[in-house]
């Protein structure tokens, strides 16, 4: 069944990025907005408490993915996301009126580099963010055994004014010293804040979409043609390059996050009938800089 007006609406990582615009977003069409806190001493039943007559739920929970990845913080990473998930699988089961839908975040790094992947692919990468996205993905279906239908919302790079990816981007570039990361070749899959708000939006109202959604936009670009338009709109030079040494030791293992190349597609979002506002990098970024 597809879901409303005036919704109850759980969110868990509402002070992130994504969490907090999504408030921002359903907040003045009168829904209540529920942030749910998760930590190690939270207690299934004080969690089940607040989930109690939620129409949906929304999993954000996690690390930060873009920092160096010391064994210590791959940990932190992991617990972070698969710990927080199942401690709210388990606040369903125990739930008298349970959420109807439950949104719990991914990532495109789940897929193997370098080919193309559409939402159904299962060309999964063997490293350690692909089986960290496995793992996190696996906790959040077991809801679908309380008959709760379950979206993997498989993120792309966000970009947002406020925050996210493009406060590591426009710093360089609007300095003078833009450019390319490693080879460049690598494809970036990417999404406007604007559209996965919508999307998410969307999915609430298509009963049909269930299971892996990827959330970027129809068209990704390899990280040299990103580049090129960055400079282009910034007018600002962008024939700079970081080499991917230097990536690696910045971010040890993390640089996988920045080198791999991701091609991804929203194909059951576009075949339902989901139109992006941002489908072009260019006027993401023009926007995003207006």
């Amino acid at each position: 069944m597809a879901i409303g007006n005036k919704l109850k609406i759980a969110i868990c990582g509402k002070s992130g990025l994504v969490g907090s615009k999504l408030e921002e977003f359903f907040n003045p069409r009168h829904n209540e907005i529920v942030g749910i806190k998760v930590r190690k001493d939270t207690t299934i039943e004080s969690i089940a408490e607040e989930l109690e007559r939620c129409d949906v739920l929304i999993n954000l929970s996690g690390t930060t993915i873009l920092a160096p990845w010391s064994e210590s913080y791959k940990k932190k990473l992991y617990s972070s996301r698969i710990d927080t998930t199942k401690k709210l699988v388990d606040a369903i089961a125990i739930c008298k009126e349970k959420p109807k839908l439950f949104f719990s975040a991914s990532a495109v790094g789940i897929y193997e580099s370098n080919i193309a992947h559409d939402d159904n692919s299962k060309k999964y990468a063997n490293d350690f963010l692909s089986l960290l996205c496995q793992d996190w993905e696996a906790e959040a279906k077991r809801a679908e055994a309380f008959d709760v239908r379950v979206v993997h919302t498989r993120f792309g790079v966000i970009f947002a004014k406020e925050g996210g990816a493009m406060d590591k981007i426009l710093p360089p570039f609007k300095m003078g010293v833009g450019g390319k990361l490693g080879t460049g070749e690598q494809m970036v899959s990417w999404i406007h804040i604007e559209d996965l708000l919508r999307a998410v939006e969307f999915i609430m109202k298509t009963p049909d979409i269930k299971g892996s959604v990827n959330f970027t936009s129809p068209y990704p670009l390899s990280n040299l043609e990103q580049t090129k338009i960055l400079g282009k709109v910034l007018n600002r030079p962008s024939f700079f390059r970081v080499p991917a040494f230097l990536i690696k030791l910045i971010f040890g293992e993390g640089a996988h996050v920045v080198l791999d190349s991701k091609e991804v597609y929203p194909t059951k979002l576009l075949e339902h009938g989901f139109t992006f506002e941002y489908e072009k990098f260019e006027d993401a970024l023009r926007e995003i800089v207006r």
